[in-house]
């Protein structure tokens, strides 16, 4: 037989907790669920004379669930709040101070504590006393502190490890740098003179790097091979002298002893100057080739199949591929039209030339900055095949932005959100011609656009040469800087590259076609795919 519901009327609104009566009138309770509170009120007007055990059990549970409940915290004001919070900070900053001190007994402490636990594993598991509990509670709630603050940069070479393990490498030693500005010294410090002693002095006597790598390194480190596509092909050309003259060892496989030598080789062309993008995908195009020749293939057969694959890479990927982007940007030449460009691309240089050949009639605004001024070297072609040019500096370029009808710019990479990673400056220009509404267009292979995201200048670049801000060519009187290096509060930064946003870009011209820099991703997802059955 059923047990009989407790019938609820209409005026019974404050009954929250329904029980069930047995069939001899005593009552029952059903226990709170888990996932219900902490506890359920039973309100509401009904007779308790009636119905004296029910009114008993829940009072017992009232009684049980009240002696059980957790105190609620005590509400503190924002001054104490504040003062608790400054009290935390000053026990971190007391933690720091004393983990350089105790760096030094870390050695000695963890010695006593092999031998502890060696001892522990004999005799059993030690009983810990309430003073060891409270100390590793402290400290673990200091790690916890310490955890959320964030790392500090890591320096190149700040460590007397990692110069170590750069010294064994035997190509160059390098030296701390102490004099850097300190928001850029994540990035790799610029030695120049310590590097070219260095390899000048271990040029014929370093047996590791193949000759032709530590020639082109030497030129990477003097400024001889300077551009994204002359310094990326120099690279490919020393690996395939590598490769020609490159013996399997005994009991060693070609795959993967190859593959550490190309290792090797980039870890000393890093070590000259820095990488950049085109040269890393070109080092990935060259290591899958490695990784993908057949088993079958003897050594002589592998070695000529990955030159031929170098030859392709080149002349597919940058010598037509500059061909095809001067055939798509030649389009956007109009008889009348101003161009403008910043600096030295050579893929632009040849849309000029290849336009003028054609007879269209236009002019040149060439755009310069120190300390390079490479775009004097451009100057000197263009007006050598008789264009119309003007030339002037960074500063002034706001003032001849209103003549302008184009503006032509080359980049050293294109990232996935469009954003435009090229010499230092070109974002300023790219800036004012958008706010002067005038289109801008890159040229870039496709080769360069890579699959990650640049949201400023400062993560990832490049450092040059300080003292050459210092100078000022032709000008031997001006020396005002000369001994800058001793001055303890002076510092100078000479950055090599700088980021522009896709919002100041117009469209980017590729081998691929012209794009918005919103199918960026696109290009990249195809040049992948292409790159993997190449």
């Amino acid at each position: 037989m059923d047990a009989p519901r407790v019938t609820r009327s209409s005026g019974d609104h404050n009954i929250r907790c329904v029980g069930l009566l047995a069939s001899d009138s005593s009552a029952t309770t059903i226990p709170p669920s888990r996932h219900s509170g902490d506890r359920h009120m039973i309100s509401g007007d009904f007779d308790s004379s009636k119905n004296p055990n029910l009114v008993t059990a829940i009072e017992k549970k009232e009684e049980s669930l009240q002696s059980s409940s957790k105190p609620l915290k005590a509400k503190t004001t924002k001054a104490e709040r504040r003062a608790l919070q400054e009290a935390q900070r000053a026990a971190k900053a007391a933690f720091k101070g004393e983990g350089s001190k105790a760096v030094g007994e870390s050695d000695r402490a963890a010695q006593g504590k092999s031998t502890k636990q060696s001892s522990e594993k004999k005799g059993g598991p030690p009983c810990a006393s309430p003073g060891d509990t409270d100390m590793k509670a402290g400290d673990r709630s200091l790690e916890k502190d310490r955890k959320k603050d964030a790392p500090p940069p890591q320096i190149q070479f700040g460590s007397k490890s990692q110069m170590e393990r750069a010294r064994k490498r035997g190509v160059v030693n390098p030296t701390e740098s102490g004099n850097g500005v300190e928001l850029f010294q994540h990035l790799p410090q610029y030695e120049h003179r310590t590097q070219l002693s260095n390899l000048e002095s271990k040029f014929f006597h370093n047996d590791l790097v193949h000759p032709a790598v530590l020639e082109v390194g030497l030129r990477y480190s003097t400024g001889d091979i300077s551009g994204g596509n002359a310094r990326c092909i120099a690279m490919l050309r020393a690996f395939q002298d590598a490769i020609r003259d490159y013996c399997t060892p005994h009991e060693k496989v070609l795959v993967r002893d190859l593959t550490s030598k190309i290792n090797s080789y980039v870890s000393f062309f890093t070590e000259c100057r820095p990488l950049s993008m085109s040269m890393g995908n070109a080092i990935r195009f060259v290591k899958s080739r490695i990784v993908n020749l057949p088993l079958s293939h003897s050594e002589f057969e592998a070695k000529a199949a990955l030159c031929s694959d170098i030859d392709r890479f080149i002349n597919e990927k940058i010598v037509l591929a500059d061909k095809v982007i001067v055939q798509h940007a030649f389009t956007k030449v109009k008889d009348g039209d101003v161009l403008l460009t910043y600096g030295l691309s050579c893929v632009v240089e040849m849309t000029f030339l290849y336009a003028h050949e054609l007879g269209k009639q236009f002019r040149v605004v060439v755009v310069d900055s120190r300390p390079r001024l490479e775009g004097q070297a451009l100057l000197r072609g263009l007006v050598a095949k008789g264009l119309s040019c003007t030339y002037i500096h960074i500063n002034a370029v706001s003032y001849i932005m209103h003549e302008v009808t184009r503006v032509l710019l080359g980049a050293s990479a294109v990232f996935s959100d469009g954003t435009v990673y090229s010499r230092v400056g070109t974002s300023c220009v790219a800036m004012v011609a958008h706010a002067f509404r005038v289109p801008v267009l890159i040229c870039c292979e496709a080769y360069k656009f890579h699959e990650r995201v640049l949201l400023d200048s400062i993560c990832s670049n490049e450092l040059g040469d300080p003292d050459a801000i210092a100078r000022v060519a032709g000008r031997m009187d001006v020396d005002y800087l000369k001994n800058w290096a001793s001055e303890d509060n002076l510092k100078l930064l000479n950055l090599m590259y700088d980021a522009t946003p896709s919002d100041y870009v117009s469209v980017i011209v590729t081998d691929y076609g012209i794009v918005p820099p919103t199918s960026v991703p696109v290009i990249v997802r195809e040049y992948l795919r292409e790159h993997l059955l190449f």
